[in-house]
């Protein structure tokens, strides 16, 4: 859910510090025109449920510094002149609501500034692990109880055929661009349905490290993963053939975690 504020103040009397507060688990935060202060109180309706805020500044952040406010003390999430799309994770303390202070810095030109970032809160203490795990870990092969419970668990599982792989190295990351014949569960719309004279198809891109040295394999694929900031990040990603030979296998001996359709 996007949410634009105006920096520009018009009158004197306006107190420096604007002021906004939101009740969604999840979105961002554009603010267009930074001048002097913005203050974001994050306050979901069920804050009591999430233990994690994840931040993500936008790309290009530029013009100004953002803080994690810790019981009226500011701590400095990201300066001015970093550059960076890291996501930074934080537990908010219990007694306080979580609040982020955005400082614009003087610009002798601000007619075409913007700063922002997303927000996630988070419940499960595996969904900030893989926003944060280093590459050594993250590119690890999944193994069999980790490929039964991420049929489970991942926010989006779907089966499929790689169509093409692109490499970002600012970013250190690659993209998967896939094209599926079933979507089993997504969180959210990052796959999209794609009509056709004959047939319906799916086709979404889905994001990994660089340094996992990804390549375009034939056949298919049965990929899951998670979803954050209207990204979604590859988890297990097997042959959909070897998965069928392990899930039958796991369905005779009583060992799955979860029912799925093979259909």
């Amino acid at each position: 859910m996007p949410c634009p504020f105006s920096g520009l103040v018009r009158d004197s009397n306006l107190r420096a510090v604007q002021q906004v507060r939101l009740q969604c688990t999840e979105g961002s935060v554009e603010w267009i025109y930074p001048s002097r202060a913005l203050r974001v109180v994050l306050e979901p309706v069920h804050r009591a449920r999430h233990t994690t805020v994840c931040i993500k500044p936008f790309r290009g952040f530029q013009g100004a510094s953002l803080f994690i406010e810790h019981a009226g003390e500011l701590d400095l999430l990201m300066a001015d002149d970093e550059r960076s799309e890291q996501v930074h994770c934080y537990r908010p303390d219990g007694r306080h609501k979580s609040a982020l202070f955005i400082q614009a810095n003087p610009q002798g030109d601000i007619s075409r500034r913007t700063v922002g970032f997303h927000y996630e809160f988070l419940r499960k203490r595996s969904s900030v692990a893989r926003l944060r795990r280093p590459p050594q870990t993250a590119c690890q092969p999944c193994n069999n109880t980790e490929l039964l419970l991420a049929i489970c668990n991942s926010d989006f599982v779907i089966r499929g055929s790689i169509l093409n792989v692109s490499h970002d190295a600012v970013r250190q990351m690659s993209v998967v661009e896939v094209q599926g014949g079933r979507v089993y569960r997504q969180r959210s719309g990052v796959f999209e349905r794609e009509e056709g004279p004959h047939t319906t198809s799916w086709r979404g891109y889905i994001h990994t490290l660089l340094a996992c040295h990804v390549r375009p394999g034939d056949g298919l694929f049965l990929f899951t993963g998670s979803e954050h900031f209207g990204e979604a990040w590859l988890g297990c990603a097997p042959r959909f053939r070897d998965f069928l030979v392990l899930y039958h296998r796991a369905m005779r001996d009583g060992q799955n975690p979860c029912d799925f359709p093979l259909d």
